[in-house]
């Protein structure tokens, strides 16, 4: 039923609320209003928001029109589109956006290649089961001289690992991530994977021990993901396969004697290492891409299920109890980085969302035939896509970090139809938040000089808590941290 507001002059337009957001809903009586054809979201988020709709308050929302953020007047949308003022328009309201404000950078002495966080909203706090304390979050970051740093939320470094003489990686290091409190595991570019105690002495200083060191890649491993609860790894390597490993030294079967160190060396230069920790190699190691693996995470809701995806341009579901591939889609552009994006319901498969080195995100249905393998395409940023991770607490969002210099958010949920430049097949979505780095808009106040995109301040590695925010990883030597909560609806 239609209500006009009342003391609504002038021009009005009928609009029909509708939400997704169970807890949000309107009765169906009050879903059909007349509004001024010249009120904004603010106006509209005032009449939800009123004692006679949701008596909610004053949550702020944001409304999608056809897939797209409402981002001036109705009638204003309406003359752009060429729709006339008799058009009833469907608006969905979801909870407001608010920007990612920067907060700070951790400085260090190399490239960071990777960041991960230890919270209590993050899988690994919730590994961590009750010896996670509240207020004790950290961060870990791997860089390209060979080091892990592990940070307190204030910026101080609690600890660094060692060197490669002492039990460290000796070369860069590509990925590193928490499995609980007290473990967390890295790889790099020495072909190994390491698994890590970490203890704290007190609030200001900590102690990373080398415990086991896993052999089996014979290139660069650049991709690691980890389920605290299995115990288990999963590696992506330039060798072309996807490693699963264990972390338990019990478990773990022994490692080829060729890859390990000094296998291929005269006993004179021997290399030795005054720590020794365990050497064991992978339960499985699957040689199944043609060119270099670029990432593999384990599915969301069944941790005997993998998808990896490789620069041989193909995404692979994996059976990890018999280590097969149970399908291959194809895409059209060699494949950097992956996430999963958990659907509502939880039976059903995840999206996956694989970067490209042509720019852009495709969205990927696991489950589809090779005719219909991209659900939609995410375009935006302007240099390759190396890194993406889901939003913590929506299914419809995410971020993705860039050779750009920047970090994009994305909600799935604002859509359009591809245009003819773009090959006018498909749903296309446009970022809705975009992050510099900081230390690249310094650079622009100081210098008159034209920077290409990314120059200096590529990213490299980006994860999103939901109580500490996105933090990145970059060129320039930091970490950099951004507010995060809120910034998409839930």
């Amino acid at each position: 039923m239609d209500e006009p507001m009342a003391d609504a002059p002038g021009a009005q337009v009928r609009v029909t609320f509708t939400t997704t957001e169970a807890d949000l809903q309107l009765p169906e009586t009050k879903r059909q209003l007349l509004v001024p054809a010249d009120i904004r979201r603010y106006g509209l988020s005032r009449v939800l928001n009123s004692e006679s709709m949701l008596d909610t308050g004053s949550i702020p929302f944001d409304f999608l029109v056809n897939g797209s953020f409402l981002r001036s007047s109705l009638e204003d949308y309406l003359a752009s589109n060429g729709l006339s003022l008799e058009t009833n328009l469907t608006l969905q309201y979801v909870r407001s956006l608010i920007p990612p404000v920067y907060e700070a950078s951790f400085e260090h002495d190399d490239w960071v290649s990777a960041v991960d966080v230890l919270s209590a909203s993050s899988p690994s706090g919730r590994w961590s089961g009750d010896s996670f304390q509240r207020g004790q979050d950290r961060i870990l970051s791997a860089s390209y001289d060979g080091l892990l740093r592990i940070w307190n939320a204030s910026g101080q470094v609690l600890t660094t690992s060692p060197s490669g003489s002492h039990g460290g990686h000796t070369a860069s290091v590509k990925a590193a991530k928490f499995l609980t409190n007290s473990q967390l595991a890295s790889a790099g570019m020495d072909r190994t994977v390491r698994v890590w105690k970490y203890t704290e002495k007190d609030q200001f200083s900590g102690d990373l021990k080398p415990t086991l060191e896993l052999y089996g890649h014979t290139g660069s491993v650049d991709s690691l993901e980890v389920d605290g609860a299995s115990k288990r790894l999963l590696t992506a390597s330039a060798d072309g396969a996807i490693g699963f490993w264990s972390t338990s030294k019990t478990s773990a079967p022994e490692a080829d004697a060729a890859l390990l160190p000094g296998a291929h060396t005269s006993k004179r230069r021997k290399i030795t290492s005054s720590v020794t920790a365990a050497q064991r190699g992978p339960l499985s190691l699957m040689p199944i891409h043609s060119a270099p693996a670029t990432a593999a995470v384990f599915d969301p809701r069944d941790r005997t299920v993998a998808y990896s995806v490789s620069q041989d341009h193909t995404v692979r579901t994996i059976d990890l109890t018999t280590s097969s591939v149970v399908s291959t889609l194809t895409t059209s552009h060699p494949l950097l980085s992956l996430c999963a994006l958990p659907r509502s319901g939880g039976g059903s498969a995840p999206l996956l969302a694989a970067g490209t080195a042509a720019r852009h995100i495709t969205l990927v249905d696991p489950r589809a035939s090779a005719s219909t393998t991209s659900v939609m395409t995410l375009r935006g940023h302007a240099n390759k896509v190396v890194s993406l991770c889901a939003a913590p607490s929506s299914e419809y969002s995410l971020v993705s970090g860039s050779h750009d210099g920047t970090c994009r958010i994305w909600d799935l949920r604002s859509v359009r139809q591809a245009t003819k430049d773009e090959g006018g097949l498909g749903s296309v979505s446009e970022p809705v938040y975009v992050i510099e780095r900081e230390s690249a808009r310094q650079g622009k106040k100081s210098s008159n000089k034209k920077a290409v995109a990314g120059e200096g301040c590529k990213v490299f590695g980006v994860v999103w808590d939901e109580g500490l925010g996105i933090f990145s990883a970059g060129e320039d030597k930091k970490v950099q941290v951004n507010s995060g909560r809120d910034v998409l609806a839930e």
